[in-house]
């Protein structure tokens, strides 16, 4: 007998899929606006920070990217519990997106800044600048727009793999067709509606942080178009 189709349950299943949608992008942006900022203060710290500093900062980064994001996910919700710190759902989920966010982008960034020519930074020592305003005015800018391709495509790989949140029953997409198949046991159109998605919103992303490229580098979107 033939696989009949069915995609009438989008009718009634509409509110759910976009209560999804609107946790996934709430993740995202919280995500990625707190783990680039994370990771901007770690690449200081791992390129020109103090000595001593270095390998703490070094030691969160590999752990973070030689462990699986589920894991981490499950030790925020399931392990810090057991010392006292206990967070809802979504808490959860956006602190494992940003640590581990962070970590990412801390090597991406850190590329960035050793790219940098030296002689940027002894020009800023020539203007009376102190180390954090060379950072900040001469050296990031820059280093962002070296490496801005790279962290964009992290921040969208970073929104993709928000989908394991549902395992912490954060109700974000994943979570919503989960829900939907649950109900109508319509597996095969649920999950082909929600990848639809998740490719739509990786797309848009992707645009969005283009734009934010062109906005902040100027130069290198002229050059781009």
């Amino acid at each position: 007998m033939a696989y009949a189709f069915d995609f009438g349950w989008l009718v009634e299943y509409w509110p759910v899929l976009l209560k999804g949608i609107g946790i996934t992008l709430e993740l995202t942006v919280i995500g990625g606006l707190l783990g680039v900022s994370l990771g901007i203060a770690c690449a200081w710290a791992r390129a020109l920070g103090p000595a001593w500093l270095r390998p703490f900062v070094s030691a969160y980064v590999e752990m973070i990217r030689n462990t699986p994001f589920l894991i981490q996910l499950f030790f925020i919700f399931f392990g810090l519990p057991a010392l006292g710190f206990r967070l809802g759902e979504l808490e959860a989920a956006n602190l494992a997106m940003v640590i581990n966010l962070g970590a990412y982008s801390c090597e991406i960034i850190r590329a960035g800044i050793q790219a940098t020519p030296r002689g940027q930074f002894e020009a800023g020592a020539s203007l009376g600048m102190t180390r954090f305003e060379t950072f900040r005015h001469v050296v990031l800018v820059p280093a962002l727009q070296r490496i801005w391709p790279a962290l964009s495509s992290q921040i969208v790989i970073v929104m993709l793999g928000s989908s394991v949140v549902s395992q912490i029953a954060a109700e974000d997409l994943t979570f919503a067709a989960n829900f939907i198949q649950s109900r109508t046991f319509r597996a095969f159109e649920t999950y082909f509606v929600s990848t639809l998605i998740y490719l739509a919103l990786a797309i848009l992303l992707r645009q969005v942080l283009r734009g934010v490229g062109w906005s902040i580098f100027p130069k290198r979107g002229a050059a781009a178009r």
